[in-house]
């Protein structure tokens, strides 16, 4: 018997859990201080009434022979796609229902899409990046070559022809920096993957916080994407489904590799491996993009933007230097007196019981920075800006 070996090549400690320790420690030494958090990208708004009502009636349908449901169809119900694809439609972006494919999040199909490709591709991620991306390639032994995002490029790094890659994941609006591509620049990237024959796998988790209209929420505004990309979003961020559990991923007809369809790939490998999302939670993901649902969530939306643009002017105010804020519930920030990541951490910690998340846990390209999110209460949020600019004034 072998194991996979290339659980060694992992840290041995996923970031959120190294800090989650930390916390731990300090509030065991201090255990009457208040401690605000604006580190895990975790929701604290509940769910909207809208969803919570159409809950409410799936419970009740459970309960009653002839409107129970048993095992449902693994790619989603018609009802969730029908309001996914109407999402879409309102920008541009038409879809077929049989592209669409419900799952528990996000995070869970970005791991599970690999199932598609050999190990015997290289891989394109920027540096800083959601951990996820490369711990699950590490896992299966593909090799990696990270893409320099900078300070100096704000953190939206371009393509490269003398780079050549077979996958390449891009987030917009980008976890952790905030920053958002243009569709002239997405542009670029398509144009890229189909120079190299290599697809993107594009995560678009945090569109609901774009406000500029000229700026794109999905890949698939851009002409040649179809060809190119597979989308994975969520409701985790647009609806406070973080408990909740409810995603999914749009694999266009279009995309074909090797004379097969990437599509008909992933509909076998979710039909084998998945069993799909329960029929209550998918009734309550259908009433987000309905009309009543649709204001509700924008309320939403609106309290946590407006906690961004309450640490957004702290920093501004400060002099310190930042991406995000805007169009993102994240703030990607320099660190002040020119500290290390986890340095600042502890010192925001101990100082201010401020908890952010240190940049160096999302590549070494992210060592010197700190992001904040906007996902925390309003009043705490004011409170904590109010101690971070007392201890750096």
């Amino acid at each position: 018997m072998k194991i996979n070996q290339n659980y060694s090549r992992l840290e041995e400690s996923y970031l959120f859990s190294t800090i989650a320790q930390k916390v731990s420690a300090f509030q065991t030494d201090h255990p009457k201080t208040e401690i605000i958090r604006l580190g895990i990208g975790d929701v604290t708004l509940p769910l909207c009434s809208a969803v919570v009502q159409e809950l409410h009636k799936a419970v009740e349908e459970m309960g009653h022979k002839d409107t129970f449901h048993g095992y449902g169809p693994e790619q989603g119900y018609p009802f969730l796609k029908a309001s996914i694809r109407g999402h879409y439609a309102v920008r541009g972006v038409h879809l077929d229902p049989d592209e669409i494919f419900v799952s528990d999040g996000a995070k869970s199909d970005l791991g599970n899409i690999l199932d598609l490709f050999d190990v015997d591709n290289t891989v394109l991620i920027p540096d800083p990046v959601y951990p996820v991306y490369v711990d699950t390639n590490l896992m299966a032994g593909r090799k990696i070559v990270y893409l320099d995002a900078n300070q100096e490029n704000g953190f939206l790094p371009m393509p490269d022809e003398q780079v050549k890659a077979d996958l390449i994941y891009l987030c917009s609006p980008n976890n952790p920096t905030g920053a958002v591509y243009t569709k002239e620049q997405l542009k670029q990237w398509v144009d890229y993957a189909a120079y190299c024959g290599a697809v993107i796998l594009f995560d678009a988790a945090y569109e609901a916080f774009v406000q500029e209209d000229d700026l794109p929420r999905s890949i698939y505004e851009i002409d040649g994407a179809k060809e190119c990309a597979i989308e994975f979003c969520s409701f985790s961020k647009t609806a406070g489904f973080t408990g909740t559990r409810c995603g999914y991923t749009v694999v266009p007809m279009a995309l074909q590799r090797e004379g097969m369809s990437l599509n008909h790939m992933w509909l076998r490998r979710q039909t084998t491996k998945f069993n799909g999302v329960p029929y209550i939670v998918q009734k309550g993901a259908a009433a987000v993009f309905q009309e009543e649902g649709m204001q509700q969530i924008r309320k939403n939306i609106a309290y946590y933007q407006h906690n961004a643009k309450v640490i957004a002017d702290t920093l501004t105010g400060l002099g310190i230097w930042y991406t995000g804020g805007k169009n993102s519930p994240y703030i990607w920030l320099k660190c002040p007196h020119e500290m290390k990541s986890w340095e600042f951490f502890d010192w925001l910690l101990q100082e201010a019981h401020v908890v952010g998340t240190p940049g160096a846990g999302f590549g070494k390209n992210g060592e010197g920075f700190f992001r904040l999110t906007s996902f925390g209460d309003q009043d705490k949020t004011a409170e904590a800006m109010q101690r971070i600019q007392k201890l750096l004034k």
